[in-house]
């Protein structure tokens, strides 16, 4: 479900005729998030991390309008859900991309994230899924600690899905800290909803 955006009486249509006038619309940020309650649940049961935070990413995500905001004809809609297209390795070290619906009840999120991640490694390619434009586009990079991160696009492909990458997970101080980059299209999304964003998904990691 999708409700189109009045731009004539919304706040940031000046923003977002500025921004969508752009050959790279899109501003970028790296920060580290504390994820140490999220961690230690994971060691202390079965769950995965990984499915874990991506989940949790989700959940703040879903509560930040500006994340559930998507540009389709130059119109602006506002999705009353947004689901993730993580991208998923396989054990021949190539990787494919993935839809996964959001579920806000962990378990069955995880069942069915399961389910697909198994198909994701049986299958070939790149494109096994057809994820459409109510996602966020998710990758992890758990080899690396990165500080910066910047994402290959295709200026000329309408694009306005956020981009959010997870690192290296490393010990600080008895704390686990991650970075994690944030891309985002400048005209739907401003520094201070992914400030929102950040904030949201520290309380709940």
């Amino acid at each position: 479900m999708k409700t189109k955006i009045d731009l004539e009486s919304w706040n940031r249509k000046d923003h977002f005729e500025f921004f969508s006038q752009f050959e790279e619309p899109f501003h970028g940020i790296t920060v580290n998030v504390d994820c140490t309650q999220t961690y230690t649940e994971c060691k202390n049961s079965e769950d995965s991390f990984f499915l874990k935070y991506l989940h949790r990413s989700l959940t703040a995500a879903n509560t930040i309008r500006a994340f559930r905001l998507r540009i389709l004809d130059n119109q602006v809609y506002e999705y009353e859900k947004i689901n993730a297209s993580p991208t998923i390795m396989r054990e021949d070290g190539s990787f494919g991309f993935s839809y996964m619906d959001y579920y806000s009840n962990f378990e069955k999120f995880q069942a069915y994230a399961k389910t697909v991640i198994a198909n994701i490694r049986k299958s070939n390619g790149l494109f096994p899924a057809v994820s459409g434009e109510g996602v966020i586009h998710y990758s992890s990079l758990p080899w690396l600690k990165f500080t910066a991160l910047s994402h290959a696009r295709s200026y000329t492909f309408p694009d306005s899905a956020p981009k959010i990458s997870f690192g290296k997970m490393t010990r600080k101080n008895g704390r686990c800290l991650m970075p994690m980059s944030v891309h985002t299209h400048h005209g739907l999304v401003d520094g201070h909803d992914v400030g929102l964003y950040v904030a949201k998904l520290e309380e709940i990691l």
